[in-house]
């Protein structure tokens, strides 16, 4: 059975959460990549960012309902989900958008491994790492391509 390790792409496009969001964009496009993982100053991997919270960016602001009862305002929604809808819709770097919260895996995980944990939690793209550095990435791309080639 197929593991990450003969699956994953090796050379990996990473980014900083320094980035502009230009940038960002010009960087997918350029390497025809949906997403990336963010790295520190040493490698490390500390997130991920991809075209979805690009997306984000352009929706429409969804502004919450308020009631005004007895001088005190109550929000009929999340007022920390609109803070947080504003911040990223302002947003001018990478840090302000991508996923702190990142699932990975490392280079044993076999293919059934990889395609429930991207069917459940539905995620598109899984970091390979070993000792806190990435070694690879697996996309949804490249777990269609093992099918195809029949490795599962």
């Amino acid at each position: 059975m197929a593991t990450a390790k003969d699956i994953m792409t090796k050379e990996v496009v990473t980014v900083t959460k320094d980035i502009t969001i230009e940038g960002l964009a010009r960087l997918f496009t350029r390497h025809d990549i949906s997403g990336a993982p963010v790295v520190d100053e040493d490698g490390k991997l500390i997130g991920v960012v991809t075209e979805n919270d690009l997306i984000k960016m352009e929706q429409r602001l969804h502004i919450p309902t308020v009631i005004n009862i007895f001088d005190a305002v109550i929000y009929l929604g999340s007022s920390k989900k609109f803070e947080e809808d504003i911040k990223r819709m302002a947003a001018a770097k990478v840090e302000d958008i991508y996923k702190k919260e990142v699932v990975t895996i490392n280079e044993d995980s076999p293919l059934q491994e990889i395609a429930t944990i991207m069917s459940e939690k539905n995620i598109h793209h899984l970091p390979v790492v070993k000792r806190g550095k990435i070694v690879g990435i697996v996309g949804k791309r490249d777990v269609v391509k093992a099918i195809a080639k029949g490795k599962t």
